[in-house]
């Protein structure tokens, strides 16, 4: 602290009114700075505010973006099983399909063939009915050859 040097009636104005001006000075200096502080921690806490807001929404983001990745993983893995299911089906059904057509085409050639055997039948029978029908009319033609022989 500063001494002031005594007058007449009491101390030095001049110095008193000095070293007030600078407690004054020294004051106003510090008032404006804690006022530039006060300012600067309003601006800092609104922007911890909104780097709080961002950090929330980068969490809800990124909770968001797992949540897309398992679903996608998911629907992947759901769409190989998909794929793996219709290719058993199909193989399923195309042996099916190749037993049937089997069948078929086992069927179809017996059915073939008996009727081959019935043609051939058929074809036996007939010939065997001319030669029977032959023999049987030649005989009648013999008989009608000897009655016309016989005179009446």
């Amino acid at each position: 602290m500063d001494k002031f040097n005594r007058t007449l009636h009491g101390y030095d104005p001049d110095e008193v009114n000095a070293f007030l001006d600078q407690v004054i000075n020294h004051v106003e200096k510090m008032v404006n700075e804690m006022k530039e502080k006060d300012a600067k921690i309003k601006d800092l806490e609104s922007r911890l505010t909104v780097n709080e807001d961002m950090k929330a929404k980068l969490e809800t983001y990124e909770k968001l973006e797992e949540s897309l990745k398992q679903t996608a993983f998911m629907a992947e893995r759901t769409g190989e099983q998909i794929k793996n299911n219709a290719y058993r089906e199909s193989e399923m059904i195309l042996e099916d399909a190749k037993k049937n057509a089997n069948r078929i085409v086992n069927n179809a050639l017996l059915k073939a063939e008996r009727a081959s055997d019935e043609a051939a039948l058929l074809k036996r029978n007939v010939n065997i009915f001319k030669r029977r029908l032959r023999s049987v009319i030649e005989e009648q033609l013999e008989m009608v050859n000897e009655i016309e022989k016989i005179d009446f």
